[in-house]
């Protein structure tokens, strides 16, 4: 009983269980140790690419985000709002793919092709195949929810007397 009582003033004076700020502890012990190891080498190389990174970020590719998605919003009509989320999700993980893999995509590393074990050529059609496959499981979702939106309107009606 005293334990129950313990963790319950706990979570009173902390907001969250015990496990989870055991686990936060945990991810900043993991993410301080991953910090040191990175920046052992050259601290000042990674600072500044770490600035760069963010600045990057933040004054280039946000506003282009923004451009884009105000585009497909337009293109869309304002009826359509609902469907904006189908097309963002598998645009912001093919865009992530796209950024992460890009010298292997882009073809401007050849080194990594020893490292792979394959031909430079394929990183290109693939980040395609998978962009394709993104947005063609999002097209299924999004049928899904249709039908399924569909099946329940017709229940909803009354009948029809004739």
């Amino acid at each position: 009983m005293a334990g129950g009582k313990l963790q319950e003033h706990f979570r009173r004076a902390y907001g969250e269980s015990p496990l989870q700020l055991l686990l936060l502890l945990a991810s900043f012990a993991l993410a301080g140790y991953a910090g040191v190891r990175l920046l052992a080498d050259d601290w000042l190389a990674v600072a500044a690419w770490f600035v760069g990174a963010a600045l990057l970020h933040d004054l280039v590719l946000v506003p282009l985000y923004a451009i884009a998605d105000r585009g497909v919003q337009r293109a869309l009509g304002g009826r359509r709002r609902d469907l904006i989320n189908f097309i963002r999700v598998p645009a912001a993980l093919s865009l992530l793919l796209l950024l992460v893999w890009f010298p292997l995509i882009a073809r401007t590393v050849p080194r990594y092709e020893s490292a792979t074990g394959l031909p430079a050529g394929v990183f290109l059609g693939r980040w395609l195949l998978v962009t394709a496959v993104l947005f063609a499981g999002s097209a299924l979702c999004l049928l899904l929810r249709t039908s399924r939106r569909r099946r329940s309107a017709t229940k909803e009606r009354p009948p029809t007397v004739h």
